[in-house]
């Protein structure tokens, strides 16, 4: 059994239908990549694992359990945890304040203050700024650690790299290793090709709501992604 299973899902917009059918498997302890293009259904996906969007059809299980029907707040108690595309922390708090709002009491686990400051020691000289003041990279690191302080059991990234400098995304991929150390899953979207395969043990790409390649990352190549995320030939 799987920590994560996605089983034939659709999901819609009112009338435009974003995924077709999409199945998935994350297992414990492993880092799955999500690749595609704009529009590919990478997001909606997400928004379907973490409950903010219910499928119209297919079934979402969570450690054997049909979590199809949980809303967001109760998938949080399982422990699934999700960070936005576009961050979204509080711009009026403080490193620390926005840490600590992320904090669940009910889920006991090794995620605390001093965990995510060993994480991302950026943060920890930062821990008084208020959020309005962070950089982006700064910002992307404050949402990670405050979705680590509900010790998910599975950990969604939406688009890290999206809008940062590439030198800022590579110190904030350097800190995966250190959260799946700690026993956590990773499930992260992501365009940026490089990163993706650099930090996965699988790769899945997306193409128009539906998989068009989906493999170790030991077992394909930059160039075979890279023709299954544009549609080129197939796969």
């Amino acid at each position: 059994m799987s920590l994560l299973e996605v089983d034939a899902i659709d999901a819609h917009y009112g009338e435009l239908r974003a995924l077709h059918g999409l199945d998935l498997r994350v297992e414990e302890g492993e880092t799955l990549a999500v690749v595609g293009a704009n529009g590919a259904g990478k997001s909606t996906l997400l928004k379907a694992v973490a409950g903010v969007l219910r499928p119209t059809a297919g079934q979402v299980r969570f450690d054997g359990r049909d979590v199809s029907a949980v809303p967001d707040h109760k998938r949080v108690r399982l422990g699934i945890s999700l960070v936005p595309e576009g961050r979204r922390i509080f711009r009026s708090l403080s490193v620390e304040e926005n840490l600590l709002v992320g904090g669940h009491p009910g889920r006991p686990g090794p995620w605390d203050l001093a965990a995510v400051y060993d994480a991302f020691p950026l943060l920890a000289d930062r821990r008084a700024r208020t959020g309005g003041y962070l950089s982006g990279g700064e910002q992307q690191a404050t949402a990670i650690g405050r979705a680590l302080m509900a010790n998910p059991r599975l950990l969604l990234l939406d688009e890290v790299s999206l809008g940062l400098a590439p030198v800022v995304v590579q110190d904030i991929y350097r800190a995966l290793p250190r959260i799946t150390a700690r026993g956590t899953t990773v499930l992260v979207v992501e365009q940026d090709l490089g990163q993706a395969l650099e930090v996965a043990d699988r790769v899945q790409c997306l193409l128009e709501g539906r998989t068009v390649l989906e493999a170790p990352v030991s077992q394909v190549d930059r160039e075979q992604v890279a023709a299954a995320y544009f549609g080129l030939e197939e796969v």
